[in-house]
């Protein structure tokens, strides 16, 4: 007798188990290597740092002056443009460059230099760092940093790094708990260098590793909460603290040099 059932495949329950199994372990790498690879980008941070300071302490011996505020600059490397106005705003393309003001200060705009971009044009000229760097600001905003043009990027997606000193401060830097012991700071953050990049708890991370963990005091500080409201609590340097609650990409580092 024909039967007039008809039997179509399908997954069983131990195939759909072991599917679901693959996937979950494949989700689980995905994130496993998110972290790891957010890990690297932050002890980059870190090793970014030591690299920079150590080679400032490497030009400043050979020297005798910081980078961007070398006033013999032009002694060494080419004179840009002997007009002091037209040499300060004037991309380099050469080794070529333009002197600073010799104060120490590592500023915006001294009479012939925009230091704090200068300051890595001084350093690849000397051989120290590899790269290329326009030497002045680009745009109309004095402030304007351009990563991998006027500065050098991080690591980290979106990041990089600036100098500035506490004399010459401006923009979000109104609004920084200065590095203590230091009149010149390197900056690493993103639009105006404020923030936008680290986590509270990954600044309060670097912060422990380097200094104290405290936003406000020591060497390495951050933005108060005036600039930034989800990076830190208070405006006091004395009693803030990182929300290391708060998940939001919100906080840049000073580090004093």
């Amino acid at each position: 007798m024909r039967s007039n059932f008809t039997f179509k495949a399908a997954f069983s329950l131990v195939e759909l188990s072991i599917v679901l199994v693959i996937l979950g372990l494949l989700v689980g790498g995905v994130l496993s290597g998110q972290s790891l690879i957010r890990a690297a980008e932050l002890r980059a941070v870190t090793s970014e740092y030591a690299r920079y300071t150590a080679t400032i302490q490497t030009f400043r011996d050979k020297y005798l002056s910081l980078p961007g505020d070398m006033a013999n600059a032009e002694s060494f490397w080419g004179t840009l443009h002997a007009t002091d106005a037209t040499c300060r705003d004037t991309v380099s393309t050469t080794i070529a460059t333009c002197n600073g003001d010799g104060d120490g200060n590592i500023e915006l705009a001294s009479a012939r230099a925009r230091e704090v971009f200068r300051f890595w044009q001084h350093l690849v000229s000397a051989t120290l760092i590899e790269g290329s760097y326009s030497g002045t600001y680009n745009g109309s905003n004095n402030w304007t940093f351009v990563l991998g043009t006027n500065v050098p990027r991080s690591r980290i997606s979106n990041a990089g790094w600036v100098p500035v000193s506490s004399s010459d401060t401006g923009g979000s830097y109104n609004n920084a708990f200065a590095p203590s012991g230091s009149t010149n700071w390197l900056v690493f953050g993103l639009d105006y260098f404020s923030g936008g990049v680290l986590k509270p708890e990954e600044a309060w991370n670097i912060d422990s590793k380097l200094d104290d963990g405290l936003p406000g005091k020591g060497k390495v500080t951050t933005y108060n909460n005036s600039q930034v409201s989800n990076c830190v609590s208070g405006d006091v340097a004395s009693s803030a603290t990182y929300l290391l609650t708060n998940s939001t990409r919100g906080c840049g580092l000073l580090f004093g040099l």
